[in-house]
């Protein structure tokens, strides 16, 4: 079963309230009190979404984290990948992969073009429509080497 960890998921949840108010600064504590997350866990995930490229903060009066871009151009796969590692289905599938069976497995590129059409669906989920509640994700579009 592919599952996203659960502070990704809790990343997703403080997005998305950001995503409600794009031209705002949010302090911690506050998206902390909207998510019911502990401030902890909030600085956490803001620290990781900063390295990822996703948030940007500033210090200092008037200070706090704000979106890097508008909800509109932020996709699901870039939020994974700044909360996780980068999407992979199996080893071989992988970025940086490292499987001992890759020299002999004919599996090895199938896995590779499923694990491309995994990625371009979550890439086709903006943030702006994750944000929106019970809104439906526009029609996904698969990788054109991927057969339906």
């Amino acid at each position: 079963m592919l599952k996203l960890s659960r502070l990704t998921d809790y990343g997703t949840v403080v997005l998305a309230h950001m995503a409600r108010a794009p031209a705002q600064r949010h302090r911690a504590g506050d998206l902390a009190l909207a998510a019911r997350l502990g401030e902890a866990t909030v600085r956490k995930l803001l620290k990781l979404l900063v390295r990822g490229g996703i948030v940007v903060s500033r210090r200092g009066a008037g200070g706090g984290y704000s979106l890097a871009r508008p909800p509109e151009r932020i996709n699901a796969v870039e939020v994974i990948d700044a909360l996780e590692d980068p999407v992979a289905l199996t080893e071989c599938s992988g970025e940086h992969h490292s499987c001992e069976l890759e020299r002999g497995c004919a599996l090895n590129h199938n896995w590779q073009q499923i694990n491309r059409a995994v990625r371009d669906a979550l890439r086709a989920i903006t943030l702006a429509q994750l944000a929106r509640p019970g809104a439906t994700a526009a029609p996904l579009r698969f990788h054109p080497s991927v057969r339906r």
